[in-house]
């Protein structure tokens, strides 16, 4: 579905990721780690074709990102931002509803199947009755499950998420990991940016861990996060317990020194 091709970025004059290759395929979650600055909001924003690299090539069906015209593009891959800013006084719906405009082509009106799907991409995020809310009224969280309810209406086979959960209580947060997962079992493919290991190692089948200094490392979350590895890429101490058959990851009490 999406490869990218000895990807290069850069931030200035440092080098955030050096010749990246990957194969993302249908029904896989991948989750980015990595400290802060390390280029993983960069990396989705080259993904989604909204920023150029360094070096190297995106594809997506195997067609170079900048060979797709825009309009197909968005009804190939969805991208949620990490923030956001609403300047303008738009419904609740009207805001989900603006995710359809790649399908409508010169239709001037929202057809009743778009608002039918843009209630339902409300109602996964648990948003209904928000629907005719002014967005500037909204918490944080809410406006964050709105903006995914956006991305849900969009109806793309890959979905590239910065820090979904940011912003979520508990609650919505397990929510929505079950909503990915649900989305990967139908053979979606999701890229998400996390910092929560414990959230995202349920859900996520593939992890690419990022250094923020060229070198990187991707492959199954089984491989992936392990607590050598993790310590490396977050630069902290991370123990790992087995409970019920899941993993649990913490950071080491004490001074790591």
């Amino acid at each position: 579905m999406m490869q990218a091709r000895a990807l290069t970025l850069h931030a200035g004059a440092r080098v955030l990721v050096d010749r990246l290759d990957l194969e993302l395929g249908p029904g896989q979650c991948w989750v980015v780690i990595g400290r802060n600055g390390a280029g993983k909001s960069t990396l989705l924003q080259v993904l989604a074709g909204l920023r150029k690299p360094a070096g190297g090539e995106v594809l997506i069906d195997g067609k170079a990102l900048a060979d797709w015209p825009l309009a197909p593009l968005a009804q190939r891959r969805a991208f949620l931002p990490q923030g956001r800013n609403d300047a303008f006084g738009y419904q609740v719906l009207d805001t989900v509803l603006s995710a359809r405009h790649p399908y409508q082509e010169s239709a001037y009106w929202d057809s009743d199947a778009d608002r039918d799907l843009a209630l339902q991409a409300l109602a996964a995020m648990d948003a209904a009755h928000l629907a005719a809310r002014d967005v500037r009224t909204l918490s944080g969280g809410e406006r964050q499950r709105v903006a995914i309810a956006a991305v849900l209406a969009q109806q793309t086979p890959l979905l590239l998420l910065d820090e979904p959960a940011s912003a979520l209580d508990l609650a919505h947060q397990v929510a929505l990991m079950r909503l990915i997962a649900s989305l990967c079992s139908e053979g979606r493919t999701v890229v998400l940016v996390a910092h929560d290991l414990n959230m995202v190692a349920g859900v996520a089948s593939h992890a690419l861990l990022l250094s923020g200094q060229g070198p990187w490392r991707a492959g199954t979350v089984e491989a992936m996060m392990q607590a050598p590895l993790l310590e490396e890429c977050l630069g902290y101490p991370i123990v790992v317990l087995e409970h019920e058959g899941r993993r649990i990851y913490l950071p080491q009490q004490g001074d790591p020194r």
